[in-house]
């Protein structure tokens, strides 16, 4: 089992060079975001790889603590980066 689990961690960090890529090279501040989403969908990924492999439940709510702050990035992010009236707009 432990060799699936390292298996996955090095999946895991092939994702992250190339979100790491994403943010280097992302012509748009949204590409950079959602390459730094994506690092923080890894980041939950690999706490709760350890978890399963360690049996610490403390990774665990760290990784539901790192998935909440997570979501209020992306929603901050977007109430930033566009104009209230350009949201208006796409709703309407």
């Amino acid at each position: 089992m432990q060799t699936f689990y390292l298996g996955l961690a090095l999946f895991l960090l092939l994702n992250l060079v190339i979100g790491m890529w994403r943010i280097l090279r992302g012509p748009t501040p949204a590409d950079r975001m959602l390459s730094a989403q994506l690092f923080g969908t890894i980041a939950v990924a690999i706490l709760l790889l350890l978890s399963q492999a360690m049996d610490n439940a403390a990774l665990r709510d760290l990784a539901l603590i790192f998935a909440l702050l997570a979501a209020l990035t992306a929603v901050a992010f977007v109430q930033r980066a566009w104009p209230k009236e350009d949201l208006e707009d796409d709703i309407a």
